[in-house]
């Protein structure tokens, strides 16, 4: 099959097309023909090598960990899935290796749930990676409940954009950080933008002058330590990058694949609760160039890469 892949750790420049084996499916996957993938961060830090100490390489890696596409068939243990379904997916494993850039995926079915039906494939493709992460950190780590006002960073980015979603869904008022340009797009989303940068705190106390019940850190460094200092007393504090947070009293947090937790969002999806915006599309053989636009960090919402279908 067709598949992007890298023999070596390295630059975008590293990402090959080419023909790799087709994946096999054992008795507790399902092999999915890929309609779209979305890049996150997390595909340029495994490709240039910065978690090698936790995930080994087995080369040639295909790389992307998000995924939409139809099931072509489910191994012999899956009755939940059949030929046909649409389905979306988060599909980590402990190595790298078989990823999702390729034509075809092998996923195993703990890493699946049915796409969300008033999704593209591509928005769909955007959702398992930062809706899982938002709605993990949200729900189980800050435990927002109505009522509470949360900060929420970077949020007109891919996870950004769906926690603020997620907050105001649970009835907390959401004041998300952002550049001015994306600051409508923030509103649209239900949250009070203010600008990052300096000055942030005193921001932040303009509109919260007691202090904000939770933080939603995806950014770390000097915005996790203003986030420190802005809790109310009995504030909480999660950061998804930076696990310095553990020095703050905070938690650290690394998404983990859940199918009961991906049902939910595309359930959440369907009802109009959680929306994906996709500011650019790549087709394949330009996943180099999709890799690039995603390490300079100013992306709206998600970038995705296409496969083409027969």
């Amino acid at each position: 099959m067709k598949a992007i892949s890298y023999a070596r750790y390295g630059g975008p420049e590293v990402l090959e097309l080419g023909e790799v084996d087709d994946p096999k499916v054992g008795p507790d996957s399902v092999l999915v023909k890929v309609r779209a993938a979305a890049v996150n961060p997390v595909d340029w830090k495994c490709r240039e090598g910065y978690l090698d100490q936790a995930l080994r390489a087995v080369f040639p890696v295909v790389p992307g960990w998000d995924v939409s596409g139809v099931v072509v068939r489910p191994g012999p243990a899956v009755p939940e899935f059949a030929p046909g379904d649409e389905v979306i997916g988060y599909v980590r494993a402990d190595v790298l290796s078989g990823g999702t850039f390729a034509e075809y995926v092998a996923a195993p079915v703990r890493t699946l749930a049915r796409k969300p039906r008033n999704l593209t494939f591509e928005e769909a493709a955007g959702l398992p990676l930062t809706g899982l992460t938002a709605y993990q950190v949200l729900y189980r780590i800050l435990e927002v409940k109505r009522g509470e006002t949360v900060l929420v960073h970077a949020a007109a980015g891919g996870v950004g954009s769906i926690a603020v979603q997620l907050a105001a869904h649970l009835g907390a008022r959401v004041i998300g950080t952002a550049g001015a340009h994306n600051h409508d797009f923030v509103r649209g989303l239900g949250g009070e933008p203010v600008s990052h940068g300096d000055g942030l705190a005193e921001r932040v106390r303009g509109l919260a002058p007691e202090g904000v019940d939770a933080v939603f850190d995806s950014v770390g460094g000097d915005a996790l330590k203003v986030s420190a200092n802005l809790l109310a007393p009995e504030g909480r504090l999660a950061s998804i990058t930076d696990p310095e947070v553990v020095g703050y009293g905070g938690r650290y947090w690394f998404v983990r694949p859940d199918p009961q937790d991906l049902r939910r969002l595309s359930e959440l999806a369907e009802a109009g609760v959680v929306s994906v915006h996709v500011s650019e599309t790549f087709p394949l053989e330009r996943a180099a160039d999709a890799h690039r636009l995603s390490q300079e960090g100013r992306t709206r919402g998600k970038i995705v890469v296409t496969v083409t279908t027969d």
